[in-house]
């Protein structure tokens, strides 16, 4: 996987916690650098564990579905990208909760970082180094959660479905990459 593919999905991953960190900086009545910091740390740190737990779990099978591992990967970036389009584009309103607890943090950094166990998973199958590629995806997460937050203590919610769908968007076109690249086409 080369650098600017390993950016693109570090960034498409990234874009659930950026939504989320926008809706904690709305809800927040005074922003602070730290609290920027503290979601950056939990956003981050679960997106670059979660990974790593799918790349060790996807390695166990690798031996095992080598030949259609790039089917695997497709599929399971194409599910990710598309579920990521239909929340953002879901009428349900999410609740704004400015906490920065450890209970209200270690669920939201877990909900938003399921996606990157399954694209662990499919890093197994790819030629890639996991400790670089969990390293890039948690320091571009940890950037643009941090960044979230403040933006929306300035901004507001009128770009989180946008993001989410830009997220979804861009690991759908990964997941495309990767399987014609395995047909020679790319």
């Amino acid at each position: 996987m080369s650098l600017v593919s390993l950016f693109i999905l570090s960034v498409g991953l990234a874009m659930d916690a950026f939504a989320v960190s926008i809706c904690k900086g709305l809800a927040m009545k005074k922003y602070r650098i730290t609290d920027s910091a503290i979601v950056g740390l939990w956003f981050g740190g679960f997106q670059a564990l979660m990974p790593l737990i799918g790349y060790f779990l996807g390695s166990q099978f690798k031996d095992k579905i080598t030949g259609f591992s790039h089917w695997i990967a497709f599929i399971l970036l194409l599910f990710i990208g598309l579920n990521m389009i239909k929340e953002a584009l879901s009428k349900d309103e999410e609740k704004s909760d400015s906490s920065l607890s450890f209970k209200s943090m270690l669920l939201l950094a877990i909900a938003t970082s399921i996606d990157a166990l399954a694209v662990g998973v499919s890093l197994a199958f790819l030629n890639v180094n996991i400790v670089f590629a969990v390293s890039c995806i948690g320091i571009v997460t940890f950037i643009i959660s941090a960044f979230g937050l403040k933006i929306g203590s300035v901004f507001g919610t009128k770009y989180k479905s946008k993001a989410e769908i830009a997220g979804g968007i861009i690991l759908i076109i990964l997941g495309t990459k990767i399987l014609l690249e395995h047909f020679n086409i790319l």
